[in-house]
């Protein structure tokens, strides 16, 4: 009678080729037409319009050249597409990273950044493998909105120097100094670089607001270039600072490495993994919610570390799922990921034919670009709600706040993933509860009536004390019912437990309440368990709650009956 019943048939598990087919090959495979291509086509078009300047300017705030973003949007966002387990991602460069990869060039390099990446990139692909996708969800929502605005304080901070145009030697990583260095080089901003920031964030807002299906961010880029080579004006622009954009992709290559350097990059391997999982998921999920399809989220895994690996290896840098270029794909009209494959070849076109052009770019334009989205990403309104919503969410939402601002992102998101699953296990133990005696009304009939159920202690007679749990079980918990059950003054010849109310049970508190009943049976009191759940009943069982020590029962009746008939009760 001990022993769980056999469990019931389930669904088998996919399988490895279910879970890993990326969605082009399910979706080519159901069939596609003309009218597909075209949409992506038109779609792709768009987003490649939106990220051309976007991934410029993102690798240019990250302490490297601009053709580093474009070879990531080309390499990294076919790839992303391409393998991917999202019907809509787009891939490529991100302003989440801008933060991480400053700080690893100016630490290691460019070649440290590469060998941090493909690390990474092998990380999140056995992520992948292992399934651990499916655990982003785990991740609560004061963490993400406390690092993605705490990135976005960090990126407007990054480019003050571009929009006002100062002439800062070498502007630090880190936000106390860098805003030092900005302080101190206030005397020399340059009108003129002021003039085309304005423009171009009036630019962006108001044919944003006028013309929304226009391509804001491209229009103001163009339009500063176009007056910065008419005026002459004394601006930075790409070409400037950067020389000539090539032309060509280049040869696929990795830097050379050893045992220390793979250790010296270990922890930034480790943030990029983390931050571009999050990142490609949460963009993942916002477009199964825009579009009421589902991700394969281990897919994605692999896919992001392959695109990770590639995109370096041609000379980029990390690559992830973007949430505001998926959502204008999506907006677009996008059907496959067709789209995201297009968008990239559509990168790479510009890139053979009009990357010449990109040298009369201002730098100040292109920091505009960065202010808008860093703005955009701050998710102010949902900022301000969490720190009405509750001490505890606020707690975490402040903690990697800061921690991203003042220290870093890895910490930052370790902090506050710690701090929810404490926040989250105590709320979880202040809602179980301890009743004694037994229902006046049963729980589907109160449940009607808008009632709780009522108790009723004596109900059984005095020889018999019933008690039931409410909610999860464990080891958070364990303290609060341990204490209320070992209040209980003469010990009656039955003492009935019921779990119908009970989820789960750990394996902490079940050792705990194994000591509870075996100091019952020394004082001669038989114990049932009532209405344990099959889960519930099996961690129990392997407690040691089991007979002679305790019986099961179906319900608080059939023990009560049971007890009665019980030779040593009755």
């Amino acid at each position: 009678m001990d022993e769980p019943a056999p469990s019931p048939l389930k669904a088998p598990p996919p399988t490895f080729r279910e879970l890993f087919t990326p969605k082009l090959v399910t979706l080519l495979r159901d069939g596609y037409g003309a009218r597909d291509l075209t949409a992506d086509a038109m779609a792709g078009l768009t987003v490649a319009i939106v990220a051309l300047p976007l991934s410029m300017a993102i690798a240019i705030a990250s302490g490297l050249s601009p053709e580093k973003g474009l070879f990531t949007a080309i390499v990294g966002g076919f790839l992303i597409s391409a393998l991917g387990g999202s019907r809509f991602q787009i891939g490529g460069p991100a302003g989440a990273f801008i933060v991480l990869i400053a700080a690893i060039v100016e630490r290691h390099g460019y070649e440290g950044l590469v060998l941090a990446t493909a690390m990474a990139g092998l990380m999140m692909m056995a992520a992948g493998f292992l399934q651990v996708g499916t655990y982003i969800k785990y991740i609560p929502l004061p963490v993400t909105v406390g690092f993605t605005a705490g990135i976005a304080v960090i990126i407007l901070a990054s480019q003050v120097k571009e929009v006002l145009g100062l002439d800062i030697a070498t502007e630090p990583a880190a936000l106390a100094p860098k805003l030092a260095a900005i302080w101190a080089a206030l005397g020399t901003i340059n009108p003129a670089a002021v003039a085309l920031s304005a423009l171009a964030v009036g630019l962006i807002l108001g044919l944003r607001r006028l013309r929304p299906h226009w391509p804001g961010m491209l229009i103001a880029v163009g339009a500063t270039a176009i007056l910065t080579a008419l005026l002459g004006l004394d601006v930075t622009t790409i070409g400037s600072r950067f020389g000539d954009i090539p032309r060509t992709l280049p040869l696929p290559s990795l830097p050379s490495f050893d045992l220390a350097k793979l250790r010296a990059v270990l922890p930034d391997a480790i943030a990029i993994a983390m931050l571009g999982s999050i990142e490609s998921l949460l963009s993942a999920v916002v477009a199964d919610g825009m579009t009421g399809r589902k991700h394969r989220s281990n897919c994605e895994l692999v896919a992001q570390g392959v695109a990770n690996i590639a995109s370096v290896t041609f000379g980029g840098m990390c690559a992830t799922g973007t949430i505001a270029r998926t959502a204008t794909n999506i907006r677009a009209g996008a059907r496959t990921p067709v789209s995201g494959m297009l968008h990239a070849l559509y990168i790479l076109l510009f890139l053979l034919v009009a990357a010449p052009l990109a040298a009369y770019v201002p730098l100040a334009s292109l920091g505009s670009v960065l202010v808008v989205v860093a703005w955009n990403m701050a998710e102010r309104e949902e900022f301000a709600n969490l720190l009405r919503a509750s001490w505890g969410d606020a707690t975490v939402l402040l903690a990697t706040f800061l921690l991203t601002i003042f220290e870093d992102l890895t910490i930052a998101i370790a902090v506050g993933v710690t701090l929810g699953a404490f926040l989250f296990m105590h709320r979880m133990a202040e809602g179980v509860e301890v009743a004694t005696g037994r229902p006046l009304v049963a729980d589907d009939a109160a449940d009607e009536a808008g009632a709780s159920a009522g108790y009723e202690p004596a109900a059984y007679g005095g020889d018999i004390l019933v008690y039931r749990i409410s909610g999860a079980f464990f080891f958070a918990a364990t303290a609060t019912v341990r204490g209320v059950l070992d209040r209980i003054g003469e010990h009656p010849k039955i003492f009935i437990l019921d779990f119908s109310d009970v989820p789960l049970v750990d394996s902490t508190a079940a050792k705990s309440l194994e000591g509870f009943v075996k100091k019952l049976d020394r004082a001669g009191t038989k114990v049932f368990f009532t209405s344990a759940r099959r889960g519930v009943r099996r961690t129990l069982l392997r407690a040691g709650l089991r007979t002679p020590l305790v019986t099961y029962a179906p319900s608080i009746e059939d023990a009560a009956e049971a007890a009665r008939k019980s030779p040593s009760t009755g």
